[in-house]
């Protein structure tokens, strides 16, 4: 286990152990402890009680968040004629078909999502590998393999989030900026949250969700308190 810096074991003082706080003092407490010198991230992790080697309990969708994530997505799109136009009309940052598969496979990256109409898939498919372990292969559950092109960019520009289960049944997803005002970050939470929840597998016995916790980019986690939500 990596050791934990002084800053670090500072703010982590300041969490109370085996305390579960409720969701304004929670994201009060993760932008006062957070410490680092940039605006950081605030992330809201899920703890769920799902077995991932089952399919139907695998969860995987997209969200807009209310108050988008502070991060200026570049978006690619796959796309050929009418599509491409329509993809570099509504602000794709790069665009283009066979060239496009190209310039990844030569090792190019530099983007945070990537969208596809379903006739380039097959070419698409050829990046699994590469784009897969990242997050950043076209999906139809995450409206990312689409003909509806322009919602698509349009989505990911104002604030669309994907999220998946890992494979120990954890979901993490951004909330926003530690620069946010609580109710925006607290709007955000609360919109991912019920996603979540109504996302419950009906295979699923007992408590679904067994915990959740915040934390910016390389603060401590804080505790929510499940039945205040």
């Amino acid at each position: 286990m990596a050791k934990k810096s002084k800053k670090y074991l500072e703010a982590a003082k300041q969490v109370e152990a085996n305390k579960e706080y409720n969701l304004d003092e929670a994201i009060s407490l993760v932008k006062k402890i957070d410490f680092a010198n940039f605006d950081a991230s605030i992330e809201a992790a899920f703890k769920l009680n799902v077995d991932t080697k089952q399919a139907d309990q695998q969860l995987r969708g997209a969200i807009v968040l209310p108050n988008g994530t502070g991060k200026d997505q570049k978006v690619i799109v796959f796309a050929k004629g009418p599509k491409a136009q329509e993809a570099k009309d509504a602000g794709a940052d790069v665009v283009g078909d066979d060239d496009l598969v190209g310039q990844i496979q030569d090792g190019w990256l530099d983007f945070d999502v990537a969208i596809a109409t379903p006739d380039m898939m097959a070419q698409v498919g050829r990046l699994g590998r590469v784009l897969g372990p990242k997050g950043l292969m076209p999906n139809p559950k995450t409206g990312t393999v689409t003909m509806d092109v322009k919602r698509a960019v349009t989505e990911s520009k104002a604030g669309k989030v994907t999220y998946r289960t890992d494979r120990d049944g954890n979901v993490h997803v951004p909330l926003g900026k530690v620069s946010f005002s609580e109710d925006a970050i607290a709007g955000n939470f609360k919109t991912i949250n019920d996603v979540i929840t109504k996302a419950r597998p009906s295979s699923v016995k007992g408590v679904y969700i067994q915990h959740i916790s915040l934390a910016s980019t390389f603060g401590p986690s804080v505790t929510l308190d499940k039945a205040s939500l």
